[in-house]
């Protein structure tokens, strides 16, 4: 076997092992704080949530589980839905937990000044623990909206105090092989203090917890400029990087398609996940999709965001180590350089293509699911009822 073909089977292998999770809120509708656009088809339950990220599943090949929000899917019976998701092709992932929605959350959730709100806000997170042993999920995800708008509006420290005992009685529920990710978020909606701001924060907790606690990277929760790939290589170094939330932004977290603003970058963040040899689902990263189709058709726009991933991912097997190596040892800076954009510019979906026709699949998935009837379909029967959302 030649370089090229080694090569060539190595990134083949890795692509055809790769996971990437979908959201069930990134079929409803959704909006910004002026205006949520409903759709044609939309599902108005977490039973048609499921048949639609199992029909991304159908046409990609590579997303074959799909999470929840909780409450915004809760069920009466969530063993039922397990198994109507595996009757569909797909299983359920990761639990999301929702403490920023009730008028109680004004002044935060865990930590909140008033006990009572915090035992509310805990007894969630229990619940989601609770829905994780009914399907089967590993992961439970926390991202929490509290903070503070004012200087002296409350206790910075005795806020963290309240986080941590939050997070200390949450970590104790989890059994088995359960998981906790603590996401961050610079801002919104607390604009002067945000009580989890940032993956040193994140990470802080996650260390005192414990090795089942790790920080989940949403990539647009950052300031502009943040080097991104540098958290994750810093978190992929202390073993605590758990997953990610792919979404691209402009300006804040506009929860955009993956890849759409800055294509680049994820590269070099799959770049760093490669290098690591993390991108195997036995080393413990979750991939999944935290976007909001405001103006685009939902179920296409998580088709091409699926691959958007897989093509950054393609580059960075491609990515020439030794090459790369030899020039960073060299102290060679254009050289090394050059390594990683020689990969970034590589034309990958004929791979791709080619890797979809032998597993069966349409080589292109976007063009598969117009011809498919699906939306027609959706659109014909989901007449009627209340469509999913924001709140729903």
């Amino acid at each position: 076997m030649t370089q090229t073909e080694a090569t060539r089977d190595r990134v083949e292998q890795a692509l055809r092992a790769q996971r990437i999770e979908t959201a069930s809120w990134a079929f409803g509708n959704s909006g910004t704080r002026f205006k949520v656009f409903a759709q044609e088809g939309v599902p108005r339950d977490p039973y048609e949530k499921i048949a639609d990220a199992a029909t991304v599943h159908r046409f990609t090949g590579v997303a074959p589980s799909v999470a929840l929000h909780i409450p915004w899917d809760r069920v009466d019976d969530y063993a039922d839905l397990a198994r109507h998701a595996k009757e569909q092709g797909v299983a359920l992932g990761a639990i999301n937990a929702n403490v920023f929605q009730d008028d109680d959350y004004r002044l935060g959730s865990v930590t909140n000044p008033d006990p009572a709100v915090r035992r509310k806000a805990i007894d969630h997170l229990l619940e989601c623990v609770d829905v994780m042993d009914a399907t089967g999920s590993r992961d439970l995800k926390l991202w929490f909206s509290d903070g503070i708008n004012y200087p002296g509006q409350d206790d910075l420290r005795a806020r963290q105090d309240r986080l941590a005992e939050a997070l200390r009685e949450t970590y104790d529920r989890l059994g088995g092989d359960q998981r906790m990710l603590l996401e961050y978020k610079l801002f919104e909606p607390a604009f002067y203090a945000t009580d989890v701001p940032d993956w040193g924060t994140a990470y802080a907790h996650c260390l005192q917890l414990g090795p089942r606690a790790q920080v989940v990277i949403d990539t647009g929760h950052h300031a502009p400029g943040t080097n991104i790939e540098f958290i994750v290589a810093v978190l992929l170094r202390a073993g605590k990087l758990g997953g990610f939330d792919f979404n691209s932004r402009f300006y804040a977290d506009d929860d955009l398609m993956v890849g759409a603003a800055d294509p680049f970058q994820l590269f070099r963040i799959m770049h760093e996940i490669v290098l690591a040899d993390a991108l195997r689902p036995e080393a413990g990263v979750a991939f999944m999709l935290d976007q909001c189709h405001n103006i685009e058709p939902k179920i296409p726009a998580v088709i091409r965001s699926v691959m958007n991933v897989q093509e950054a991912t393609a580059k960075a097997l491609l990515v020439d180590r030794a090459a790369l190596r030899a020039a960073q040892d060299a102290g060679d800076v254009l050289a090394a350089n050059a390594v990683l954009m020689d990969a970034y510019h590589t034309d990958v979906r004929p791979v791709l293509a080619e890797l979809r026709a032998d597993a069966g699949l349409d080589p292109d998935p976007m063009s598969a699911y117009a011809r498919s009837g699906y939306f027609e379909k959706i659109r014909a029967e989901r007449v009627g009822g209340q469509q999913a959302g924001w709140d729903a």
